[in-house]
Parts: C-alpha cells; sequence; structure tokens
C-alpha cells in the first residue's frame, strides 16, 4: 500500500511536471491549442475583482506557498492604503530552509526538507526576520533568468545529511549553510534604500504594518476528523512546523470565503490541482459529476458538476484523491451565463502559462469545495458569529 507521504511525492512529482513547469511539457502538447475551446463554453460576468500584483513566475520551485502568501499581502497593503509593493518571496524561502534545517536536525533527520510549506510559514517568518523589497533581494544568484532550485535543495540535504549523520552542528556546518543560500539566492542586505529611505528587514516590515501579521491573519480548514470550531493539526507533510488550523464546517468555510470577498478581503487558497479537469493551461477547474468525467477533461460542452457535500469531501481527502499540491491566491468571484459561480485565483507562473485569464485559474464553486485544503484569511473578513465560535478576538 502507498503511505500518504508517497502519494503526495507522486502527486507533486505529477503536477511539477505536467503544471508546475510549463517547459516541461512544451514539447509534448501546446497550451495555446487547447484555451480557446475551453472558454468557447464559459462567458464570465465579474461579481467582485479585487485588486492585485501582477502574477510572479516560481518557475521550477516548490515555493507556490510563499508566492500566495506575498500575494495576499501585496493585495492587503493596497486595500489598506499603503500603496503597491513588490516583496520578496526569496528572502522568506531562504529564512524558511534555515528553519526547516533546524528543525530537521532536532528530529534526527526525521524533518521535511524539501521545497514545500504552508502559507503560514510567511507570517512566521516575517514576524522573525521581517521583510524585503524584490529589488532589494531578488533572491537570483545563479545563471538562470527564471527561479530553479533543484540543485540546491539537493545541497541543503546533502549539508545536513552530514550534521546529522556526526550528530553535531560545527561552525563550519553553520557557515556552509549561510555560504550555500548566499551563493544561489544573493546575500541579505542589512540595510537597503527603497523609495529614498534606508530601511532594515525590520524596519521595513513595521513600515508596512506587517509587523503584527501573526495575530491579524487566520489559517483555516474543514475536515470531519477533528473537534469542529477547535485548533487542529493539518496532517500534511508540508505542514512541518505543525501549525494548527481552526477548524470550521464547510459550509462555515464557503461563508468567510464570500464574505471576504464581499467585503474587499482576498486570501491564501492552498489545495488539489492534479485534477484532469483542472486546467492551468485553460485557466479553468470544473467538478464535473463522475459518469462525465472521462469527457469533460476534453471541456467539449458543459457538464453537471458534483453536488459537494461534507461527507463527500471527507472521503476524498482520506482517500487521498485531494492532496496537498498547490498554493494561489483569491481575488474575486465570476459568474457564468448559467449562473454557476466561479472564484479567480491568481497563480504564481507567467501570464503566458494562460493568456486568456491572464495568469489566474478559473475555479467553480463545486470545485473549491471539494479540493480546498486550508485558507488564510485576515480576522476581519470572518462574520462576527464564526469569530465568537472560534474565540478569535
Amino acid at each position: 500500500m502507498i503511505s500518504k507521504t508517497g502519494l503526495l511525492s507522486i502527486c507533486i512529482a505529477l503536477f511539477t511536471a505536467s503544471a508546475l513547469f510549463p517547459t516541461a511539457v512544451s514539447a509534448q502538447q501546446n497550451p495555446q491549442d487547447e484555451i480557446p475551446q475551453a472558454h468557447k463554453l464559459y462567458k464570465f460576468t465579474p461579481i467582485v475583482d479585487l485588486k492585485a500584483t501582477s502574477p510572479k513566475n516560481q518557475a521550477e520551485t516548490g515555493t507556490c506557498w510563499c508566492h500566495s502568501t506575498i500575494s495576499l499581502l501585496e493585495s492587503e497593503l493596497i486595500r489598506k492604503g499603503k500603496g503597491e509593493h513588490d516583496l520578496s518571496e526569496m528572502f522568506i524561502v531562504r529564512n524558511n530552509y534555515v528553519e526547516r534545517m533546524a528543525d530537521d536536525y532536532m528530529r534526527e533527520g526525521k524533518g521535511n526538507l524539501n521545497e514545500g510549506a504552508f502559507m503560514h510559514n510567511v507570517l512566521d517568518w516575517i514576524t522573525k526576520y521581517g521583510i524585503l523589497p524584490e529589488s532589494a533581494y531578488n533572491g537570483i544568484n545563479y545563471n538562470s533568468p527564471t527561479h530553479n532550485h533543484r540543485e540546491l535543495n539537493r545541497f541543503v540535504h546533502a549539508i545536513q545529511g552530514v550534521a546529522v549523520s556526526e550528530h553535531h552542528r560545527s561552525e563550519e556546518y553553520y557557515k556552509l549553510v549561510e555560504s550555500l543560500l548566499d551563493i544561489y539566492l544573493g546575500k541579505v542586505p542589512e540595510e537597503f534604500e527603497y523609495n529614498g529611505k534606508k530601511y532594515t528587514a525590520k524596519s521595513f516590515a513595521k513600515e508596512l504594518g506587517l509587523d503584527n501579521v501573526l495575530n491579524e491573519y487566520i489559517p483555516l480548514t474543514s475536515v470531519l476528523h477533528h473537534p469542529m470550531h477547535e485548533l487542529v493539526d493539518v496532517e500534511w507533510p508540508d505542514n512541518w512546523n505543525h501549525r494548527k488550523y481552526y477548524n470550521v464546517t464547510l459550509d462555515e468555510l464557503m461563508t468567510i470565503m464570500d464574505n471576504a470577498l464581499n467585503n474587499g478581503y482576498t486570501f491564501g487558497w492552498s489545495g488539489d490541482l492534479t485534477k484532469r479537469c483542472c486546467s492551468c493551461w485553460k485557466g479553468i477547474a470544473i467538478n464535473p459529476a463522475p459518469e462525465y468525467f472521462e469527457e469533460a477533461v476534453k471541456f467539449e460542452k458543459k457538464y453537471p458538476e458534483i453536488n459537494v457535500t461534507p461527507e463527500i469531501r471527507q472521503k476524498d481527502y482520506e482517500d487521498f484523491k485531494t492532496l496537498d499540491c498547490h498554493a494561489m491566491h483569491i481575488t474575486g468571484m465570476l459568474k457564468d451565463q448559467d449562473g454557476t459561480i466561479f472564484y479567480k485565483v491568481k497563480d504564481s507562473f507567467n501570464q503566458e502559462t494562460n493568456p486568456v485569464t491572464n495568469g489566474y485559474v478559473y475555479m467553480s464553486r463545486s470545485y473549491i469545495m471539494m479540493r480546498t485544503l486550508t485558507i488564510l484569511v485576515h480576522k476581519d473578513a470572518i462574520p462576527a458569529g464564526i469569530r465568537k465560535s472560534l474565540d478569535i478576538k
């Protein structure tokens, strides 16, 4: 039997080859050939369309968790009247490596050193380390026009393996880690200039009002194998530092999403994008009834979608049919010509990946209900009654 971790590895491998890295499949298919037919079926009308910065390209890295959360915070800065800013994802990724290597060592090498993480990790490291603008730290200090962490991650494993086997972290170990991250991502500036003013990473976070993010943004999930309205552990391996999430009912989760968007708040989303009826090339994700699944993947006509219940959702979760494969940023809602609600979801790849939707994926309400694992949202976007049930001040 394949373990949950093994299935996750398969998911990541398949998703990496087919969706995360467009260049990996470009020789086999032309995404431009797929897009028009899918979008002939749907005529979208915006309901809510909130401001967001332009989509960025995570390229050949597993850093969607960081790109999505940074995008959320950039939208939050716009919402709060602090202007548009391009924040550095790779400064957070760098500190995430430092922290998870320390965690892995204390677990005697049984931690998680892979590239994936959860959205809350961005909040953790902004609180501890501050934040830099992209102009001060773009995180590419190697011969590549875009991000590529395959070699970097292998060296992280190699250096860590020696420390674990030696049962000791020497001074040289710490120097090696620092040098490795400097070589690939660049040295971190102690001070930088931004819009004519000098900052450190910590003072810049304070200037932007991001020094209290851990108290402002709430992580939520909806699962039946844990008690409702309590903080529960999210078991996926990428939650390597075991942050607990508030567990709410599926109806409450959807209410929170809709309330957020209708009141001007975007939010971070993590879930499953491996389903064949979800296409980054087409920019559309649907959740067709099982009897139509094989046909619907062609997007040749519209098909009825599943009426999702908590029990149906939980079964796919426990059967490992819903996997933790991607994180994105939800910025709006649309409806199609039949009144079906879709969510406008900002991806972390070049706009050319799906030029019809300009770097976004439109996910049907049924798909969102079925495949969402967690969301990250400002606490003020949660309706008062739900906040009270969760004891969120």
